[in-house]
């Protein structure tokens, strides 16, 4: 009897062992098809697949899993290619305003010039002279719409060539001392040894145009410029600014961001074009805002003498 206890024991623990041994296999495929969904999900992340999660275990919950991660991933993918294509409708109304408001403007400036040469009273000069200092600002305006809508749908390809920077500032700024004096600001640099940059020139120019302009329109006093050189080269421009309550510096450079959403004055691209412009060349752009003080700082990749 005790034999056959014995027996009966050793048969019960060989099964056990078996299903044990069952759900030991099983805990391990079903782990390792986790780490499948890993890899693909991985993958996915990284850009090299685009194809939907598949498992090669069949069990319903695992199957249910993948379902949901595909339907998701489906959603996204969707979500993702309406955004390119609305960027890219985005983009075409841009180039197709700035060349519509070009073709009028033109018209009014022409016809503005005419009436100049002609006989007018005193008053009707005066209000000629207002006329065509708002067709200037939407001149400027339209500008900004053109540049912009040009540098989101073209390819950009910099000449990067070594530039002395020190020399290109400094002829720019002077080119826009007048403009400073008839708004009411100085415009202060110190001049600094010969520093050179790797970057192209062109687009190293419209940074400073832009950036001059942006002081135009927002300072509130006199305006700093400084150059220096460590890592990088830097050029720091430094204004005080009214209601900075309104200024967010990290949404300084998004496109169409104007802080004071009463100012007309502005597009809210100048900013925006600096950054894709000196992004473009390998530098980076920063804004800090300290007391009623803003100083934006462009880099550039710089070579030593």
């Amino acid at each position: 009897m005790i034999e056959g206890q014995v027996k009966g024991l050793s048969v019960a623990v060989g099964i056990l062992a078996i299903i044990v041994l069952m759900l030991v296999l099983y805990i391990i495929i079903v782990r390792t098809q986790l780490r499948r969904i890993n890899r693909q999900l991985e993958n996915r992340l990284a850009g090299d697949t685009r194809q939907p999660i598949r498992i090669e275990l069949i069990n319903h919950e695992l199957n249910q899993l993948t379902s949901n991660i595909n339907k998701c991933l489906k959603a996204e993918e969707t979500l993702r290619l309406e955004c390119v294509r609305e960027e890219k409708r985005f983009k075409e109304l841009i180039a197709n305003i700035s060349h519509d408001l070009r073709t009028p403007l033109t018209a009014i400036r022409g016809y503005q010039q005419l009436m100049e040469k002609g006989q007018l009273t005193e008053g009707q000069r005066k209000k000629l002279g207002i006329a065509q200092k708002h067709a200037e600002q939407l001149g400027q305006l339209v500008d900004h719409f053109f540049e912009y809508s040009y540098l989101l749908n073209s390819e950009l390809k910099p000449q990067l060539v070594r530039i002395n920077l020190t020399n290109l500032l400094t002829e720019c700024l002077a080119g826009y001392v007048s403009t400073f004096e008839e708004h009411g600001l100085t415009l202060s640099f110190e001049e600094t040894p010969p520093i050179f940059v790797l970057a192209d020139k062109e687009m190293t120019l419209r940074i400073i145009q832009n950036l001059l302009r942006n002081c135009i329109t927002h300072s509130a006093g006199n305006v700093e410029v400084k150059l220096s050189a460590l890592q990088t080269a830097v050029i720091s421009i430094k204004n005080p600014i009214e209601n900075t309550s309104q200024i967010d510096t990290t949404r300084l450079f998004d496109r169409f961001y104007t802080g004071d959403k009463s100012r007309s004055k502005t597009t809210g691209l100048g900013l925006p074009i600096v950054k894709i412009l000196a992004e473009e060349m390998g530098g980076n752009v920063v804004a800090d805002l300290y007391k009623n003080q803003l100083t934006i700082q462009v880099e550039f990749p710089f070579t030593k003498n």
